[in-house]
């Protein structure tokens, strides 16, 4: 059996994306290692409080030998229209959730809004991943 422990976003900075996922959606830090004889490479990683088996990376766009320009450039298009992928959070009240995120300075492109499954409600972080927060409700057995 196995269990999903990380899963990766691509970040433009990664200082910036730490205060954003830390400071302004409370995200505690997993790892923060920089590995010299990588390049300096940076494995940086954080995850929700209370849940301290799942993290997230804010990976950084790398250059060659790993990525190509070319590539390197797709990928930033991507994030820009949020299509690099979805971080999907999960709450047991989406409203009281936005309200305290938005305070804290959160800009969110969707208001929690009614939908089959629960509320559901959208932001982006300052690289443009899309983050989904929704307030699931208990479906009713098939």
């Amino acid at each position: 059996m196995y269990r999903i422990a990380t899963a990766q976003v691509w970040v433009h900075d990664q200082d910036e994306a730490l205060a954003f996922y830390t400071q302004k959606l409370g995200m505690e830090v997993r790892s923060d290692v920089t590995v010299a004889e990588m390049g300096n490479f940076r494995w940086l990683t954080v995850g929700p409080a209370g849940q301290p088996d799942v993290a997230i990376v804010l990976m950084a766009i790398p250059g060659p030998p790993v990525m190509d320009a070319e590539t390197a450039e797709q990928v930033r298009t991507l994030m820009a229209k949020g299509f690099a992928g979805t971080v999907f959070l999960t709450t047991d009240d989406c409203q009281a959730s936005y309200e305290e995120l938005k305070g804290r300075g959160v800009e969110f492109v969707e208001e929690p809004e009614e939908r089959p499954y629960g509320i559901d409600s959208a932001f982006r972080d300052p690289s443009g991943n899309n983050i989904r927060l929704t307030q699931v409700r208990e479906l009713a057995p098939v």
